[in-house]
């Protein structure tokens, strides 16, 4: 079970497949959450509207559907702030890799 969980977190720190990557509008590209949650907030406001705003929030989508964690995507669903976000997932990674060990 322990080994279960470890395996997992393992898979949810890893990068994702070139083609799952997240492409940030006239920006960086994120291939894995430790990587997006250091540097999701140093992006322009412009650049974080075009991802996250009152009808969407693509970060939620990619976290989801590309990196696979659910926990993550639920919290971020409703966050719409960088720094918020950051620090949600950063706390995620944290958690992660502790299971990870």
């Amino acid at each position: 079970m322990k080994k279960d969980k470890a395996n997992e977190a393992r898979k949810l720190l890893s990068n994702v497949e070139h083609w799952k990557a997240f492409w940030v509008n006239k920006g960086p590209i994120y291939r894995n959450i430790a990587e997006f949650g250091a540097k999701v907030g140093n992006l322009k406001p412009a650049q974080f509207a075009h991802h996250v705003n009152k009808s969407k929030n693509d970060f939620a989508k990619w976290v989801d559907e590309a990196i696979g964690d659910k926990v993550l995507a639920k919290r971020l669903r409703s966050l719409k702030t960088k720094q918020a976000i950051a620090r949600v997932v950063s706390e995620r990674v944290s958690a992660l890799k502790k299971l990870a060990k």
